[in-house]
C-alpha cells in the first residue's frame, strides 16, 4: 500500500492508496483543491472544516448534475414512479400494522370474556 502526501486548503494530509494509484489520488486532491479555491473566491467565511464541507457540496452538486444529464428522461420517470410505489407501500404497511394491532386487541378482549 502506497502513502501519498496531499495538500488541501493549506494543510498536508498523508493518505493511503493502492500501489500505482498515487497519481490518481493526487489528481483527485487537485480537484478538491480547485473547489476550495472556488469557495474561497466566493468569499465564504469559515475555517478549514467549513471550507471542506462547502467544497464537498460543490462536488456533490456537480455529480448530481452529471447523473441527471446522463439519465434519459424515461429513466427519471421510472425512478419517480418507483419512489411513488415505495411511498404507497409504506402507507399500506402502516395500515396493515394498525389492523394487526386492532385484531390483537380484539382477540385479547375476547379471551378475557
Amino acid at each position: 500500500m502506497a502513502q501519498v502526501s496531499i495538500r488541501l486548503n493549506g494543510y498536508s494530509y498523508t493518505v493511503g492508496c493502492q500501489d500505482g494509484e498515487e497519481r490518481h489520488l493526487m489528481a483527485m486532491a487537485a480537484q478538491v483543491e480547485r473547489r476550495i479555491d472556488r469557495v474561497r473566491a466566493l468569499g465564504a467565511p469559515g475555517g478549514e472544516a467549513r471550507m471542506l464541507v462547502l467544497a464537498a457540496l460543490l462536488m456533490a452538486d456537480e455529480i448530481h448534475d452529471l447523473a441527471e444529464a446522463r439519465l434519459p428522461s424515461s429513466a427519471m420517470e421510472k425512478i419517480a414512479a418507483a419512489e411513488q410505489i415505495v411511498r404507497e407501500r409504506d402507507g399500506e404497511r402502516t395500515q396493515l400494522l394498525d389492523l394487526a394491532e386492532r385484531a390483537e386487541s380484539i382477540a385479547a378482549a375476547l379471551e378475557a370474556f
